[in-house]
């Protein structure tokens, strides 16, 4: 017990904390996954918790500092810093932003900051967040938004606008993808298939079952799963990086995941990519229009320079004469 060396893991989110005392580094990878819910089977990555550092090396693992906090990574996750604010009262003062050592984390408490740091980035990353993550940033006060942009309020209310109106497409999308169905359905009572009427209370019940049996091994958050087990088009739902989650694991995968068909699946997975080529094709068409429009503007400033020059040489030439 006295080679043991005490410690801390949590996930990368922070939101899931605790301590271990564990001999080596290998120990602390099978101890904090097990603690964090984490499959066997799936590598992890340790790196510190305040600054991101990787620690592969048993021998740096043992000259850190007792109780030094770690945090495990899939491969898909990356370390990213603590963003800190007083409890919920910065926006009073938000000229004068201090940040304490008592803070809490701002993730945590806003969850809209990170999504607003990715429109800040990029604005096309519109097209890669899930419904859920554009309602967040729809229901944000248009001062907050405002100041975590960069932007005026009426450009955080126009972009405020503009989340709005995709979530308004996808709901007309999945209103047509409903409607149809229906058309389907009766078409085939009219034809004479005899299929057993599914009850909606029955299917909906059956979904509320299935979004509780959550398997701690799948690697998919409770909300991503009963999004999946949705009755209609839950493909138009998901951020992309839950849609690449998905199709990446494939089918087998899934069925075991979900607990259905081969059949039904596959469908799922094949909606999920066709959804996933659709988006990163926006994405690749917005990013080109960009490309074209940052040429065309220094073309038009060269043609520009150029017009200067010869409008300045020709006086001189006409004086000379």
């Amino acid at each position: 017990m006295t080679d043991r060396k005490p410690c801390k893991v949590c996930n990368f989110s922070r939101q899931r904390s605790y301590g271990l005392a564990v001999p080596s580094l290998d120990e602390l990878k099978v101890k904090g996954s097990e603690f964090l819910g984490f499959s066997p089977s799936e590598p992890v990555t340790v790196v510190l918790d305040d600054d991101g550092t990787i620690v592969q090396d048993q021998a740096y693992f043992l000259c850190l500092p007792l109780n030094t906090k770690f945090m495990l990574l899939h491969e898909r996750e990356k370390w990213v810093p603590v963003r800190k604010m007083d409890g919920g009262t910065a926006w009073m003062a938000r000229d004068s932003l201090v940040l304490e050592a008592d803070s809490v984390d701002f993730a945590a408490a806003a969850p809209w900051w990170n999504l607003s740091q990715q429109l800040k980035q990029d604005l096309a990353s519109i097209i890669l967040m899930s419904e859920a993550d554009l309602q967040t940033l729809v229901d944000v006060p248009v001062p907050e938004l405002a100041s975590a942009l960069g932007f005026r309020e009426k450009k955080a209310e126009d972009l405020q606008e503009t989340l709005q109106r995709v979530l308004d497409r996808r709901e007309e999308e999945r209103q047509s993808k409903e409607l149809l169905q229906l058309y389907l359905k009766a078409a085939e009572k009219e034809d004479g298939q005899q299929e057993e009427p599914s009850q909606p209370g029955q299917e909906e019940a059956a979904d509320e079952v299935d979004a509780m049996e959550v398997d701690p091994a799948s690697g998919f958050m409770s909300r991503t799963l009963m999004v999946l087990k949705g009755k209609t088009s839950p493909e138009t739902r998901l951020s992309t990086e839950d849609l690449q989650m998905v199709v990446s694991r494939g089918v087998e995968a899934m069925e075991q995941v979900l607990g259905w068909d081969t059949a039904r699946t596959s469908a799922l997975l094949q909606a999920c990519e066709a959804e996933l080529t659709g988006r990163l094709q926006q994405v690749q068409a917005v990013q080109s229009v960009r490309s074209n429009a940052q040429l065309d503007g220094s073309q038009q400033s060269g043609e520009q320079r150029t017009a200067e020059e010869e409008g300045v040489e020709t006086p001189a030439r006409g004086g000379g004469d």
